[in-house]
């Protein structure tokens, strides 16, 4: 009887607290709209393959009768100087985008925050003091700068640029989360659970890390944004994904080089990147805002 009432008690409470989040979400216009881009990318990506005017364009295509022509109504965004239609290459430079985002996020923020919670929670300790002396020497390293060196040494491949990447982006979780569990660890809750007998590893990741879910998740949002630049960026040098992969790093640099005359070949992908950087970072500054209601 006890458990019939309880679990429709909880049902309501979660409901309640998912009602809320999306009322503080959708009080910023600007999230709403950076909410509907990545939507709206993501579906993009996802069927690129049937909604795209030219799939055939995304791989080794060649059609000079239709090379470097405008915008027009059959190319939307111009074609470049292979004949590939730039918008069909831009869904699927969503795609290689997207996943270069997801990727480097799903093995940097696990490893940051675990180790941002050891650290914080072991503080003046020999776990600490290794951890983030570790962390300082990779944070001390710009992260444009360590990724270019590590792409330069290995075979520049999409691949080889995410694991670049994920190799110096995991430290930034680490510092946040730490300063958040060294603070966090000396609260009540935490001491009764340690005068409990509850263990560490309890302690850890039952008590203190569901207070940094608000912060985790603003700070994936934003980063989703800047990895996707990032990979553009070693793409731009000619260090990520190579031809002819659709990727947007890619299309921009091809296409500077027939600036200004043929603008539009380095302008949509440009646009492309920086409408789902824009989506990304407005989205987290609403995810703070849904975050807010577990403080009440």
């Amino acid at each position: 009887m006890s458990t019939a009432i309880a679990s429709p008690t909880k049902m309501a409470r979660a409901w309640e607290k998912i009602r809320k989040g999306w009322y503080n979400f959708s009080r910023n216009p600007l999230s709403v709209v950076g909410a509907i881009i990545i939507v709206a990318v993501v579906f993009l990506a996802v069927f690129a393959p049937f909604i795209s005017p030219y799939p055939e364009h995304s791989g080794n295509y060649v059609n000079f009768d239709e090379a470097s022509q405008a915008p027009s109504a059959a190319h939307w965004c111009g074609t470049d100087v292979f004949g590939r239609d730039i918008l069909s290459r831009i869904f699927f430079g969503f795609r290689l985008s997207l996943i270069m985002g997801i990727v480097v996020i799903s093995l940097t923020a696990p490893v940051g925050v675990t180790l941002g919670l050891l650290a914080g929670y072991m503080k003046n300790t020999w776990v600490e003091a290794v951890i983030m002396r570790i962390t300082d020497i990779f944070v001390a390293v710009p992260p444009l700068v360590l990724a270019l060196s590590i792409c330069s040494i290995l075979k520049p491949n999409i691949f080889n640029a995410m694991m670049a990447v994920s190799l110096m982006w995991w430290p930034w979780y680490t510092r946040m989360v730490f300063g958040i569990a060294s603070s966090i660890k000396n609260e009540f809750f935490v001491q009764a659970a340690e005068v409990t007998g509850a263990s560490k590893a309890h302690i850890i990741f039952r008590e203190i890390l569901p207070n940094c879910f608000g912060p985790i998740l603003t700070k994936i949002s934003l980063d989703m944004g800047w990895v996707i630049l990032l990979g553009s960026a070693l793409s731009f040098v000619g260090l990520g994904a190579q031809p002819p992969t659709p990727d947007l790093g890619t299309m921009v640099s091809d296409g500077a080089k027939y600036m200004p005359d043929q603008w539009w070949i380095a302008v949509f992908p440009a646009f492309a990147i920086m409408l789902v950087v824009f989506g990304f970072n407005i989205v987290g500054d609403g995810i703070r805002d849904m975050m807010q209601v577990e403080e009440v």
